[in-house]
């Protein structure tokens, strides 16, 4: 598996990210909807993860203020579902995370049966719920996780 930065403006992301939208209005109410277009999400670091040039999933970064950064747009296609996608994009999102020197990432996502596996995996990497955030206002359809980075280890 190799993750590269990307272009959500690529075809084949194009179709997993209009596949991300589709599931997101399918599973909450519009106005609780914050995942990103990828118009939007070709402002930001954006991540793909393929197998032999085939996308398995992507990924983006977005800094909210200096020290603080958001996780976008997480997503892995239905065939590539429980192989460790999501967990090597997010633990690649997390060191570029600490190698900006960046204090926390926080994310926003949704609260129905649909989100537990992402719930879980975040919580897996040390996320813990938090209040609203970057804009973000209370709503009953959305879970506010965050995670404090440490300064990250030199391995020699």
């Amino acid at each position: 598996m190799q993750i590269d930065l990307d272009d959500p403006l690529r075809a084949d992301v194009i179709a997993l990210l209009e596949e991300h939208l589709a599931d997101m209005y399918a599973t909450s109410p519009p106005e609780s909807v914050h995942a990103l277009d990828p118009v939007s999400l070709a402002g930001l670091s954006f991540w793909t993860l393929r197998r032999d040039g085939v996308l398995l999933g992507c990924a983006a970064l977005k800094q909210l203020e200096p020290g603080h950064g958001e996780v976008k747009s997480m997503r892995t296609t239905t065939a590539a579902r429980r192989q460790g996608v999501a967990a090597a994009l997010l633990d690649h999102v997390l060191a570029e995370a600490r190698a900006r020197g960046w204090a926390r990432v926080s994310l926003e996502t949704g609260t129905q049966d649909f989100f537990a596996p992402a719930r879980s995996l975040y919580a897996s990497r040390g996320f813990v719920e938090c209040g609203p955030f970057g804009g973000y206002a209370l709503d009953p359809h959305c879970v506010f996780m965050t995670l404090e980075l440490q300064a990250q280890q030199v391995v020699s």
